[in-house]
């Protein structure tokens, strides 16, 4: 079946230019507004038009986008239904995803992360305020100018909102969303999670960006996720050999890695400040290394081992 494109039309005062990139339910074009000028609007995909879960999941991401207001969110202008189309504009962000950075320049130094963890420890705080987890953090999600240093967090595609009737969710119980290699060892049940699950996403952004590998090394899915259940994460020392890293910067990382939400930083902007003071300095941090083990049998994840057998990425 040959791919859309909706190139040349217009929809709701936005010329379409160009078909951009694309993903499981919707394609996102490059496109021209009278008043804003060039901006990304985002297109649910034809074969999601009669499913009224993937309509409402694609809704609801819009209004997330709207609440979140902060200079490192991609800023949502408009959405809604165009005949028969349903679609999200937003702003163009300048630059290229940051998985696609490090992937071409290797690992970064760390003053660099710690800039990029300030910004997204901000952006993150915002979401977190007015109640919206984004529950899918990672280096796809983060458009990043490297001329000025900047990312902007997008994608409120599987966000929650905080206040939400756990009757109404639209994940199945017993299924995870995210991503398997930022995932939060808590979400694997498919439970709902807190702050806390994003506050880790953040931190394995964080370890990536510095050793451009991630703390689970599993050949497979499901071996990945088995770790995730049983093992601690590896020690950021044995991953980024010959970075020079100080014990600072990976108690600060390793801290926020800890498989316990509770024993992690309390908000993301707490992290991002522990890991540029440690960056700066390379003396003493607040942060304290995991003292998680992975090796009891009790708790949330003795209880979570019975679950393997029901998983899902994304």
């Amino acid at each position: 079946m040959p791919v859309e494109n909706l190139s040349g039309r217009t929809i709701a005062t936005y010329r379409l230019l160009a078909r951009v990139g694309e993903g499981g339910t919707a394609t996102v074009y490059r496109a021209e507004h009278d008043e804003r000028g060039t901006c990304a609007v985002k297109v649910l995909r034809e074969r999601m038009r009669s499913d009224k879960t993937a309509i409402k999941r694609f809704l609801r991401e819009a209004d997330f986008g709207t609440r979140v207001q902060h200079p490192n969110v991609v800023n949502t202008y408009d959405f809604g239904q165009a005949d028969d189309l349903y679609y999200l504009a937003l702003e163009w962000a300048e630059g290229e995803p940051l998985a696609d950075y490090v992937q071409r320049c290797g690992p970064l130094d760390v003053g660099t992360v710690a800039h990029i963890m300030t910004q997204l420890g901000g952006a993150l705080a915002a979401a977190h305020a007015v109640g919206i987890i984004h529950r899918d953090l990672k280096p796809e999600n983060i458009m990043y100018d490297a001329r000025t240093r900047t990312p902007k967090l997008l994608d409120f595609g599987i966000a929650r909102d905080a206040q939400d009737d756990p009757s109404e969710r639209l994940t199945r119980t017993g299924f995870f969303v995210g991503s398997l290699n930022y995932v939060a060892p808590e979400a694997l049940s498919g439970a709902l999670v807190e702050e806390a699950a994003d506050i880790y996403s953040l931190s394995t952004i964080a370890y990536y960006l510095l050793t451009g590998e991630h703390p689970y090394t599993g050949r497979s899915p499901r071996e990945i996720f088995s770790q995730l259940l049983r093992d601690p994460p590896r020690p950021l020392r044995e991953t980024a050999v010959g970075a020079r890293l100080s014990p600072a910067v990976e108690a600060v990382i390793m801290r926020s890695l800890s498989r316990e939400p509770g024993e992690r930083h309390p908000t993301p902007q707490a992290f991002a400040e522990d890991l540029a003071r440690a960056a700066a300095n390379g003396g003493p941090s607040s942060a304290a290394p995991a003292a998680d083990t992975g090796k009891g049998e009790g708790g949330l994840f003795g209880n979570l081992r019975s679950l393997f057998g029901r998983k899902r990425d994304g």
